[in-house]
C-alpha cells in the first residue's frame, strides 16, 4: 500500500517510516520543510510532500493516491490556542483524506482517563472524535507512557531517577498507568494499515504491566543498577509547579513537561484489549516494562538512538531559516565573526565542529554556557540539557542543546539556529576551508533583533560574547591539532549524561 506519514520529523514518525518500508509499503512523508528529512538514512526510499496540515489545498495534494494516512501530529506545549490549532489541522486533514479517496486513517492518541481531562488530553480526545466521525474509517490507538530510547516520557523518567536518589514527590507518582514499549507501539501502527473491513473505532494499547510512576522509578533504578530510590510523597504539588520541578531536573522543558504531568494525575489503564482481535499479540507476548527499559538503555549505551523527542519542532521556538542578504535590506543584523588558522587538516577540524555540544561542550567557558541555559529554563525555554541524538554525527533537524541544526554541508559548514527564548532570531555558523596551503576555521554568530528589546539584548551581552565566542576558535583549533573531537576540560565541565541519549 501507499502510506502517508505526517510528523515524520518527530519521535514516532521517524521510527515508523523505516518499519513501513520494511513491511513492503510505499511511503510518502508530509512535512512542512522537506529539508528536515534530507539526512535521514531512509530519505532516498520515500516520497516527500511539503504541506501544512492546516492548508486544505496542500494537504489534499499530499494525500493524492494514498491508501493509508498516519496522523502523528501533536501539540506539546504551545500557546493558549493550541486546542484550536489541533482541531483545525485534524478537521482539514480528515476532509482532505475524504476528497483524496484515502482508505483508512491511523491516529496515535492518548489513553484518556475516565476522570476530568487535562486541556491537552481533552484536545487529543477531540482530535480522535474528529477522525471517528469523519467519512474515512479510522483506527485510533490510545497509549499512555511510551518507553523507548529517546522518548520524552522515558527521558523524564530516566533523569528523575538517576539524579534524585532521594526525592519528595507529588501525589501523581502514586497514580497507576500502563506503559508500553516503543516496539509494540510501532507494531500496532504498522498493523493498523492492514486491518480489514470498515473498522472505525479506538483501541487501548498498553504493555503487560500496570504500575505507578513510583514503581517505574524504582524499576528503572533496578534495571540500571542504581541503589534503591527513596520516594517521599507530598500532599500537594500543582501541575505547574511539578512541571517546573521536572524542567529543573531533567532535559524536558517545563512547557513540554506540563502536559505529561497533567496526563499522569489521573489513572491511565487500558479498559480493553480488543486490538488483539485484529492484531494478535506476538507469541512471546508484549514487552514488559523492565525489558523495555533494558532495551532503551542498550540503545543509549551503543549510541543507536534513532530519533529523540527533541527532533520535533519546539513550540514557540524561532522557525525562520537564515534569510538571504536582500531580505535584510533596511533592517539590522548583528554579526560576530572570527577566523583562525589551524595546523591540522580540514577533516580534523570538521570532526570537532560536527561533535560540538552535548557532552563534548562548546569549547569556551562551560560555566557561562550552563548559566545561559539555566536562565533560559527559568523563562520557559528549552535550556542547555537537550544534548544530542548522536555524539559524533549531525543531520538537519537535530537538536544540539538549545540550538537546532539548520544546515550541514559535510566537511565544510554547520549552521545552528537558536531555540532559546530571545527578542529576535539567532544563528551560529561554524565552517572550515582550505585556503591555498592553510586550513582556516571560520565562525559567525548572527542576530536579527526584534524591536528595541532585541537591540538592548545584543548590546547588553556583547561583552560576554567577546569572552565566549572569542575563546572558541582557539579551543576548536587546539582540539583539532590534538586530533581529539573534544578537549578533556570541556568534557569534564558539561552536565552529566545530558546527551546523546534519549
Amino acid at each position: 500500500m501507499r502510506c502517508l506519514v505526517t510528523g515524520a520529523t518527530g519521535y514516532i514518525g521517524g521510527r515508523l517510516v523505516p518499519e513501513l518500508l520494511a513491511a513492503g509499503h510505499e511511503v510518502r512523508c508530509m512535512v512542512r520543510s522537506v529539508s528536515r528529512l534530507r539526512d535521514q538514512p531512509w530519505a532516498s526510499r520515500v516520497e516527500t510532500a511539503e504541506a501544512d496540515a492546516t492548508d486544505p489545498g496542500q494537504t489534499r495534494k499530499a494525500l493524492d493516491g494514498v491508501d493509508v494516512a498516519y496522523y502523528l501530529i501533536h501539540t506539546m506545549g504551545g500557546g493558549a490556542d493550541f486546542a484550536a490549532a489541533d482541531r483545525r489541522a485534524a478537521t482539514t486533514f480528515a476532509a482532505a483524506a475524504r476528497d483524496a479517496g484515502v482508505r483508512r486513517i491511523v491516529y496515535l492518541g492518548g489513553l484518556a482517563p475516565h476522570q476530568e481531562l487535562s486541556p491537552h488530553m481533552r484536545s487529543r480526545a477531540e482530535v480522535e472524535e474528529i477522525f471517528l466521525r469523519g467519512e474515512v474509517p479510522a483506527v485510533v490507538l490510545r497509549a499512555a507512557v511510551i518507553i523507548g530510547s529517546g522518548s520524552v516520557s522515558f527521558e523524564m523518567l530516566r533523569y528523575l531517577t538517576e539524579r534524585l536518589p532521594v526525592m519528595t514527590t507529588p501525589r501523581w507518582v502514586r497514580t497507576r498507568t500502563q506503559p508500553i514499549a516503543i516496539r509494540d507501539v510501532l507494531r500496532y501502527l504498522v498493523g493498523g494499515a492492514a486491518i480489514e473491513g470498515e473498522v472505525n473505532r479506538s483501541f487501548d494499547i498498553g504493555g503487560p504491566d500496570v504500575l505507578t510512576y513510583a514503581d517505574m522509578m524504582r524499576g528503572y533504578a533496578e534495571v540500571a543498577g542504581l541503589p534503591r530510590r527513596v520516594i517521599i510523597p507530598v500532599p500537594m504539588l500543582s501541575p505547574g509547579l511539578s512541571s517546573h520541578w521536572v524542567g529543573l531536573v531533567t532535559p524536558v522543558p517545563a512547557g513540554i513537561a506540563r502536559p505529561l504531568v497533567e496526563s499522569l494525575r489521573s489513572e491511565t489503564v487500558c479498559g480493553e484489549h480488543d486490538v488483539a482481535g485484529h492484531l494478535p499479540d506476538p507469541p512471546e507476548g508484549l514487552i514488559g516494562f523492565r525489558e523495555a527499559v533494558a532495551l532503551a538503555l542498550q540503545q543509549i549505551k551503543e549510541a543507536k538512538v534513532v530519533t529523540r523527542w527533541s527532533s520535533a519542532s519546539t513550540p514557540g521556538a524561532p522557525s525562520d531559516p537564515l534569510p538571504t542578504d536582500p531580505d535584510w535590506a533596511g533592517g539590522s543584523l548583528y554579526v560576530d565573526s572570527r577566523t583562525r588558522r589551524v595546523e591540522a587538516p580540514p577533516q580534523a577540524v570538521w570532526a570537532v565542529i560536527e561533535s560540538i555540544g552535548g557532552e563534548n561542550g562548546w569549547y569556551s567557558l562551560p560555566g557561562a554556557w550552563h548559566a545561559r541555559g539555566f536562565l533560559d529554563r527559568l523563562v520557559g525555554g528549552v535550556g542547555l540539557r537537550r544534548g544530542r541524538r548522536d555524539p559524533r554525527r549531525l543531520r538537519v533537524g537535530d537538536s544540539v542543546d538549545f540550538w537546532r541544526v539548520e544546515e550541514v554541508e559535510p566537511g565544510h559548514l554547520l549552521r545552528l539556529r537558536a531555540e532559546m527564548r530571545l527578542p529576535g532570531l539567532a544563528w551560529l555558523e561554524l565552517s572550515v576551508c582550505r585556503d591555498r596551503d592553510r586550513t582556516v576555521y571560520h565562525q559567525r554568530a548572527i542576530f536579527h533583533p526584534r524591536g528595541l528589546a532585541g537591540h538592548l539584548y545584543w548590546w547588553s551581552i556583547a561583552p560576554f560574547h567577546s569572552l565566549i565566542f572569542g575563546r572558541m576558535p582557539h579551543n576548536v583549533a587546539a582540539a583539532a591539532e590534538r586530533g581529539e573531537p573534544s578537549p578533556p576540560a570541556a568534557k569534564a565541565s558539561t552536565a552529566p549524561r545530558a546527551s546523546p541519549s534519549g
